[in-house]
């Protein structure tokens, strides 16, 4: 095992102590109490008598601290002793805007259950459009929520892990010598990823969500800093690696943060929204595969389908959620006629009235009209009668990608892994 950073390993030495003092203290109460008769399983407990794995921020005793990329073949033991357990699988995003981070371990082919996961606004990429790097504060940021993920990961027997990070620190003057930081300070080695790589994850990801009835589909991910465009053509139909049906991709160079930051997120009037709207459009026309799917654009058996927190937004809000559902969202239609009345409503909408919206809230409320002037951009490049909206990406797509490689949906999935969240 490589060596662990001291702040890592002290971690460790303490996860190791509590886990033996757990196992003694177990070993004593067993050897105390009489065996129970007829009882089956005890109501609210999973069935070793440990809190479900799926509860948020409830993590499980584990042997060791895995580094960034163990061996795909080790498995954990669970505390109780008992073998078996399918191996775990850790992706991290580290993007403009967010940090996050899933735990997932496989269940049936094609599927996982997520174990584990964490999420924040970091905005790492703030005032890069201005300066070209990263700004110390953001940078203090994301380091702090990187350091939770790091715990979270040390915290667990993990056969695979891929950490990427993207636009922000693949275009800062100081993004590799951030990376650095990164590594010493939590103990993390993130790897930097390529646009390409960035959209074909994103299709990894959501690919599932497809019509497979579509001859079509544009999938885009709006980032922070970045927006990935992926043009499927599905006439031949649709095979399980969507990936293969990519017939052309770009990478705009405009995400969120930096379409806010340069035309302001907090008060848009209609001529400065229609002037993003623009800017994006110019960008979309100079990618050379635009008109790949041209004579299916428009029509039926083509769809778009989007991942960002700007379509899911506009998803809450077309629910009237009160607080933001994943479970209601992730696979949610809307035709164009409500984007349409969406994306004006949040348009009039007052700053205030954005930051009072429960999907939206003050940490959005700068960026959603920046994100709604990039759909709408897409939109009108590619127009389509419906968009799905996706609640998943690059993490699922990093995940989905690690245990195909490894061959786990090959393998005899044991009781404890087969339920799906």
């Amino acid at each position: 095992m490589h060596d662990l950073p001291p702040a890592l390993s002290a971690k460790l030495t303490e996860a190791e102590r509590a886990l033996r003092g757990r196992c003694e203290a177990e070993a004593e109460k067993s050897a105390a109490r009489p065996a129970a008769k007829g009882r089956r399983r005890r109501r609210g407990r999973g069935r070793s008598g440990t809190t479900p794995a799926t509860s948020p921020g409830v993590h499980s005793p584990v042997a060791v601290a895995a580094p960034p990329r163990p061996s795909p073949t080790r498995r954990a033991m669970r505390p109780d002793g008992e073998a078996g357990r399918m191996p775990a699988y850790a992706a991290l995003d580290l993007g403009t805007n967010n940090c996050r981070l899933l735990i997932a371990v496989p269940t049936r082919p094609g599927q996982f259950r997520v174990i584990d996961a964490f999420s924040r606004i970091v905005r790492l990429g703030e005032g890069l459009g201005r300066t070209g790097s990263l700004a110390a504060t953001a940078m203090d940021r994301a380091v702090a929520a990187l350091e939770v993920c790091s715990q979270k990961l040390s915290a667990r027997e993990i056969s695979g892990a891929r950490l990427i990070a993207t636009e922000a620190c693949r275009s800062a003057a100081n993004g590799a010598e951030f990376i650095e930081r990164v590594q010493r300070d939590t103990g993390l080695s993130l790897e930097i990823v390529t646009r390409e790589t960035e959209a074909r994850l994103a299709v990894s990801g959501c690919g599932s969500l497809v019509d497979r009835s579509a001859k079509g589909a544009v999938l885009f991910d709006i980032g922070g800093g970045s927006t990935e465009i992926a043009l499927l053509d599905l006439r031949r139909g649709a095979s399980r690696r969507l990936s293969n049906h990519i017939v052309a991709w770009t990478s705009l160079p405009v995400g969120v943060v930096t379409l806010a930051e340069r035309h302001g997120g907090r008060d848009v009037p209609p001529e400065v929204f229609e002037r993003m709207i623009r800017e994006v459009e110019a960008m979309i026309a100079r990618f050379p595969g635009a008109g790949k799917l041209a004579d299916l654009v428009g029509r039926d058996g083509f769809h778009l389908l989007g991942t960002s927190g700007t379509v899911t937004t506009l998803a809450g809000v077309q629910l009237e959620l009160e607080r933001y559902d994943r479970r209601q969202v992730d696979g949610l239609w809307l035709a164009a006629p409500d984007i349409d009345r969406l994306v004006g409503k949040i348009a009039g909408w007052s700053f205030e009235e954005r930051v009072a919206n429960p999907c939206i809230g003050s940490e959005r409320a700068d960026l959603v009209l920046a994100g709604c002037a990039i759909l709408e951009a897409i939109r009108r490049v590619w127009p389509a009668k419906t968009l799905r909206v996706a609640d998943r990406g690059l993490r699922e797509g990093l995940l989905t990608e690690m245990m195909v490689a490894d061959g786990v949906w090959r393998r005899p999935v044991p009781p404890s892994a087969r339920q799906t969240v």
